[in-house]
């Protein structure tokens, strides 16, 4: 799942929340689009999760994973918490489961010492092969882990969702779900705009 959420506290701002998820398993490149605008709304997760429900012949996912994007460190706990009731509320547990100029590094690479924090679960990677000009590092931050996957599993993971969106034949800088909710987010804007 890829979520894109607006700043609740500024009500005088309009934004536009736009989440995106895999419905049909196991194809998890098949991707459907949600969006609203003016609103605070936990429902698009839910419409979204129960889709699922239906589309997969009644199957529960296994793991939930959520790349959620435009989120300042400050309010890492905030959205942490919030995300974290509205799952509970969902679950009767309570609980979820070649680079072409010198300059650039090599498509692939984690940095995950020395520029990060020393005790949280983060990391840089660059995923994409920068054919004009340097390329882009994101910086990912793992903030609960409930799979239990390894840093370097939950590394390549990231990596290879970087592969997956459908409009580039390479990687792209960010994990497809959030180039879709920002492709989503943008359409969803234009309608508005209208």
């Amino acid at each position: 799942m890829g979520a894109l959420f607006g700043i609740p506290e500024q009500s005088d701002v309009s934004s536009i929340a736009a989440m995106v998820s895999s419905r049909q398993w196991p194809l998890i490149s098949n991707y459907g689009a949600s969006g609203l605008s003016n609103k605070v709304d936990d429902g698009i997760m839910k419409e979204a999760l129960l889709d699922f429900y239906t589309s997969s012949g009644k199957r529960k996912p296994d793991q939930i994973i959520i790349f959620r994007d435009g989120v300042s460190e400050s309010q890492f706990n905030q959205v942490l918490i919030k995300l974290l009731r509205l799952a509970s509320s969902l679950t009767r547990s309570g609980t979820l489961k070649i680079v072409e100029s010198p300059d650039n590094v090599l498509h692939g690479t984690v940095i995950d010492n020395k520029v990060c924090h020393p005790k949280n679960n983060d990391f840089y990677l660059g995923t994409h092969v920068g054919m004009i000009g340097i390329t882009r590092q994101t910086h990912y931050h793992v903030l609960l882990d409930q799979v239990g996957f390894l840093t370097d599993d939950i590394q390549d993971f990231v990596h290879s969702l970087s592969y997956m969106c459908q409009r580039s034949t390479i990687a792209i800088f960010v994990v497809a779900p959030i180039c879709y909710t920002h492709l989503a987010a943008s359409q969803l804007g234009a309608i508005y705009e209208d």
